[in-house]
């Protein structure tokens, strides 16, 4: 352990002739110096610390010294004489190429001066951190002691940055290598050594050539920055872009246990949190969304094993947990906002950031450790929208989280070591069990990729999108039931849940110009079922949610009846309360579990389309639907006729269920009052008089919904006769009426639409269904109130939308894919040209 100190003389020159610069010296100019990565890290230091960033001291040999380095060994023409006969598509003649430029480098020993230089600095930062002593404490006693005596050398991360990463354009991530927990002057020596070498590694000369860039245009810069003690806490990724959608206003935090590489590389499937920024930026609370990941393993410091770090199994208990707390959710998210802002301001255009973040164990306190341009979504046109979309279906042979939006096809190559990538052919799907920087030369060949492992900010993930591939991460065992040469279709069209079909099924491409679409007077809506589509969904152009439904994340996401929750220890069927506890594992107090889901969900989709209205219609389940919900059967009535019996408002404050719309209440006031989402409308459905509906709103103010108050409107659906009749009086109640055309048009034919006998009658352009919605939109309008439509109607029947605007009606809610059609036939009917 002994290691030698050398004296402290600063070395002095100009910074266009330091072989080393503080971080402190350098900003996001000096790229040509220090690299993209360390003019990032000296950038923030000198910005943003004063802001409340938190980021770790260090330094950085500079591009001067690795040219110096290369120019005093000539090791520049010997090279370019090696790389005469390169062939990145020959991957034998590609690890050849790299192998001998690496020996090259690692076997000419640094200039006398330069070694002095990183030695001297390093010392200094030992000064500054007061070395590591309560490492000493965790080795043997034998060793304990000579530890002791060398405590002043600190801990240290050496990491490679070249003056060609971190552009907007082009992210270089991972091409050279990072050692993490370095000690001591020999070990810092020649940690920067190997990073020198790391300049030629496989991917290295592989990505540069791709990207056009020349070899020895490229120069290395090696950061030296203090170790952020995260191996005793946690650690992770954080963009401030959704990196699959773009959507610009959500901040998406990955953490994991321990050290970070295993988050980059994909190692463990990471926690993941949606945070919006624009009520975040107000003082408000808005995580939108907590995915617990698996985080089955950890890396820590190896402390007298031999090596720097090593992987460790995270105790059960530890992963059924987040990792981080809610403050410090918010706490990172907020960075991310403020680097954002910054960097957008300092190139002059919005740059969203890819930021690597690290908790320390012995202090508890957050750092920033790197910061990059994001390079995927901030360089897309606005100007086309695409859609892939499935044609047809085939047996899922298995899930995980989806990358991008495509769809991808091919035969299977299962590939499990990298010394098997040559076996790999050009189209086919690579099956993997995660995959790193060496794995790119074929990557880029693929039709899509499948892991095991990942999180959306793994390795995989992150090149995937920047090719424009495919990807679904985090499957568990693709490699196990897929094999190799198998026909399979990847979709990560769906959502964000990503499926492996068997065989080619077929699919299709919509491109849909978007910069001349006309302006109408009629605001055109959307219907937004799955939270889970609404950051994707709000890239097509609309004016807010016109139907937002409760049921679907009840039945989708909480899966669970409400009074089962609220009654968890008096429920009957064991089985059934065993599923909820699974269900609800993260939760002391089991209705929690609703109201944290609900509000989640609405404020997802209130969120997507911040800040145009998103009406969302509270719970209209009837009593068999209920029924099915996990615990229902011992909560809900057997009606003769659910469609008509036990619905709607007439819930609401039922003694028998007006605790479970509570629920409602609480995560509808969380997503107003906590989220700041005060866009969000409520609607309440199958209100048959009146004085019912008044019954409703004195339900909803008892938990701090009173209509009025923080700019709240409540809205009314118009699907029952009397809805029409008393049209003048519901608006004495409500601000708005949406009309529910399926609902209406079977109880104006009075017919049931889910009986198949008489299906063939259902139409809603028969004349008295049209009668009855002339009637409401003229009773509304001369009452001044809003209405619209929700219902199916203008989707599928162009006609039906051109008599609405006629009409004048305020508003058409439409599904997604009828938006842009429904759009341009308003604007004929209206008379607005195309600009």
């Amino acid at each position: 352990m002994v290691q030698t100190r050398v004296d402290r003389q600063p070395f002095q020159s100009t910074k266009e002739e330091a072989l080393i610069l503080w971080f402190e010296e350098v900003g996001i100019a000096d790229i040509s110096f220090v690299g993209g990565k360390n003019a990032s890290l000296g950038e923030m230091i000198q910005q943003l610390i004063p802001k409340g960033v938190n980021v770790p001291a260090g330094f950085a040999t500079t591009a001067y010294a690795y040219r110096y380095f290369v120019e005093q060994a000539g090791l520049q023409d010997k090279l370019r004489q090696l790389f005469s006969d390169l062939d990145i598509e020959d991957m034998s003649n590609l690890r050849q190429h790299g192998k001998q430029a690496r020996a090259l480098i690692l076997n000419t020993p640094f200039p006398r001066e330069l070694e002095q230089a990183i030695a001297q600095a390093y010392i200094q930062l030992c000064d500054r951190y007061n070395g590591t002593a309560e490492l000493c404490d965790r080795l043997p006693e034998s060793e304990q002691e000579e530890c002791k005596q060398y405590s002043s050398y600190t801990d240290v991360a050496v990491r490679s940055s070249a003056t060609a990463e971190d552009l907007p354009d082009a992210s270089f991530a991972g091409q050279q290598e990072t050692y993490l927990n370095v000690h001591g002057v020999r070990g810092v020596l020649d940690a920067c050594h190997k990073c020198f070498a790391s300049l030629f590694t496989d991917r290295a000369i592989s990505y540069r050539t791709i990207k056009g860039f020349d070899h020895f245009e490229v120069a290395l810069s090696v950061g030296i920055q203090k170790m952020v003690r995260s191996d005793l806490a946690s650690s992770g990724v954080m963009f401030s872009i959704d990196t699959e959608t773009g959507f610009k206003n959500a901040a998406l935090v990955t953490a994991a246990y321990g050290l970070g590489e295993n988050v980059v590389q994909g190692a463990v499937n990471p926690d993941e949190y949606f945070v919006f920024k624009p009520t975040l930026q107000q003082s408000y609370q808005p995580i939108l969304e907590k995915r617990l990941g698996s985080k089955e393993i950890k890396m820590i410091y190896d402390v007298g094993g031999g090596k720097l770090t090593k992987n460790v199994p995270v105790p059960e208990p530890e992963r059924h947990k987040y990792a981080i707390a809610d403050d410090e959710i918010l706490a990172l998210a907020k960075w991310a906002c403020i680097i954002e802002d910054h960097y957008s301001e300092v190139r002059d255009t919005y740059t969203p950031m890819d930021i690597e973040w690290a908790k320390d164990g012995l202090t508890g306190e957050l750092f920033i450790v790197q910061a990059r341009p994001e390079t995927v979504q901030s360089q897309k046109s606005d100007a086309v929208l695409r859609n892939y979309k499935l044609q047809g279906t085939s047996d899922i042979l298995i899930r995980g989280r989806a990358v991008g939006e495509k769809i991808g096809q091919g035969r299977a190559r299962i590939i499990l070591n990298v010394h098997n990538l040559d076996e790999f052919q050009a189209g086919e799907v690579l099956v993997t069990n995660k995959t790193d920087p060496d794995w790119e030369p074929i990557m880029k060949k693929a039709s899509a990729i499948v892991t095991n492992q990942g999180g959306r900010t793994c390795h995989a993930a992150i090149i995937a999108r920047e090719m424009g591939i495919p990807a679904i991460v985090g499957c568990g065992k693709a490699t196990g039931i897929l094999t190799t040469g198998r026909e399979v279709t990847v979709s990560c069209a769906e959502g964000e849940e990503g499926r492996v079909y068997d065989g080619l099924v077929p699919f299709e491409i919509q491109a849909t110009e978007l910069k001349n679409l006309p302006r109408t007077r009629t605001q055109i809506l959307m219907n937004v079922g799955n939270p889970e589509e609404a950051f994707s969904l709000a890239s097509i152009p609309c004016d807010g949610v016109g139907l937002a439904r409760f049921e679907f994340i009840i039945a989708n996401h909480i899966k669970a009846h409400p009074l089962a929750l609220l009654h968890f220890d008096e429920l009957e069927d064991e089985s059934v309360k065993q599923e909820i506890a699974q269900l609800t594992a993260l939760y002391d107090h089991k209705p929690d579990f609703f109201v944290d889901k609900l509000a989640r969900g609405i404020g997802t989709i209130a969120a997507a389309f911040y800040p145009k209205p998103v009406i969302v219609r509270m719970s209209d389940f009837k009593s068999n639907e209920y029924a099915n919900l996990l615990g229902g059967k011992q909560f809900e009535p057997t009606e003769e006729n659910p469609m008509i019996g036990w619905r709607g408002a007439s819930r609401y404050y039922d003694e028998n269920y007006r605790d479970a719309y509570g629920l409602e209440c609480k995560a509808l006031k969380r997503v107003r009052d906590e989220m700041g989402l005060t866009n969000v409308i409520p609607m309440i459905p199958f209100c048959r008089t009146p004085a019912e509906g008044r019954k409703v709103l004195a339900e909803m103010a008892k938990y701090g919904l009173k209509r009025g108050e923080n700019g709240l409107q409540v809205y009314v659906m118009c699907e029952i006769p009397n809805n029409v009749i008393l049209a003048d009086r519901y608006s004495e109640v409500f601000d708005g009426f949406s009309i529910g055309s399926n609902d209406l048009t079977q109880l104006t034919l009075g017919l049931d639409r889910d009986s198949a006998l008489v299906a063939q009658l259902f139409d809603e352009r028969d004349e008295g269904v049209k009668e009855m919605v002339r009637q409401v939109i003229t009773k509304a309008k001369a009452k001044g109130r809003k209405v619209g439509i929700c219902g199916q109607a203008p989707s599928d029947y162009p006609e039906f939308a051109r008599f609405l605007v006629e009409l004048g009606i305020d508003s058409l809610s439409l599904n997604p894919d009828s938006v842009l059609k429904t759009l341009l036939e308003v604007a004929k009917t209206e008379g607005v040209a195309t600009k």
